[in-house]
């Protein structure tokens, strides 16, 4: 049962969770979808002789009181020494009813009395026990599945048992990422975006490089959040954290937050072993 590593994936449905699971079965995991959540502890128990990496598909078809009792039987496990880890898969409402409406898929919670875009709200709330306990929550929104099979496997199979930090920048007015642990508000610095020259150039280019590197408040930005994570991610890995995304968001996603998310992926990877770099808005 120790050697065991179980990854426990659910979310809503159109989110990608059968792209994940099948991801997964190509990474060496033995795959079950839609598990009634009530035989995991009986499944695990049949297999663990047999498989020792099994991934695991929840959905909201289960009955309302197995997934308000869904915390107990992760807290079983964990306390027995087994790994086990949530991944929670989402999208807004709008992408979901978009995704849905181009494959003419049914959603599994519809029916002639409840419409698609009630039935994407009602899975929300049954699945809310299960968000709260995840321990990585992926946001597919703007992701395609070439993307989100990238992801994934980079961030479910680090090397050896070491913390995946996730840096990405945003821009605030498209949303803050739902899949933040921590999320860095960069707008204090000066906006490239006024200058028409420089308008055109993202956080990556040289143009934008220079005018932020010229400036001391960058320096001292970045300085301070750097430091705040150098000094708090070994106390997150020594608890037992899995993942960590740190989110850089400034007005667009394009200058600033860019430059300094790649700022900050550079001096993090030197002093951290599983580090990733994602610009959200750049995609």
């Amino acid at each position: 049962m120790k050697e065991m590593r179980v990854i426990i994936v659910t979310g809503r449905s159109g989110s990608g969770k059968s792209i994940t699971l099948h991801l997964l079965e190509d990474l060496g995991y033995y795959c079950i979808d839609n598990l009634p959540a009530s035989l995991l502890q009986s499944l695990t128990a049949h297999v663990q002789k047999t498989y020792q990496k099994i991934a695991i598909g929840i959905d909201a078809r289960n009955p309302i009181t197995d997934l308000e009792s869904f915390h107990h039987w992760i807290e079983s496990f964990r306390t027995s020494g087994l790994r086990c880890e949530i991944l929670y898969l989402d999208a807004s409402d709008d992408v979901l009813i978009k995704r849905f409406n181009e494959t003419r898929r049914r959603h599994p919670l519809s029916s002639d009395h409840r419409s698609l875009q009630e039935a994407i709200a009602y899975e929300k709330k049954l699945l809310d026990p299960l968000a709260h306990l995840a321990d990585l929550v992926i946001d597919t929104s703007l992701l395609s599945q070439h993307k989100l099979r990238d992801i994934i496997s980079n961030r479910v199979e680090p090397k050896a048992h070491a913390l995946s930090l996730l840096i990405q920048s945003f821009g605030f007015k498209f949303g803050v990422p739902v899949d933040s642990d921590f999320v860095f508000d960069v707008r204090v610095l000066p906006n490239p975006y006024w200058h028409s020259e420089l308008r055109p150039y993202s956080g990556l280019e040289e143009p934008i490089q220079k005018f932020l590197n010229e400036k001391p408040e960058t320096h001292a930005l970045l300085m301070d959040i750097e430091h705040f994570l150098m000094n708090w991610l070994p106390k997150f890995e020594n608890n037992n954290r899995a993942y960590m995304t740190v989110s850089i968001g400034c007005t667009g996603g394009q200058h600033r937050s860019v430059y300094i998310a790649k700022m900050l992926y550079d001096a993090l990877k030197q002093k951290h072993e599983m580090v990733l770099l994602r610009h959200r808005e750049l995609i």
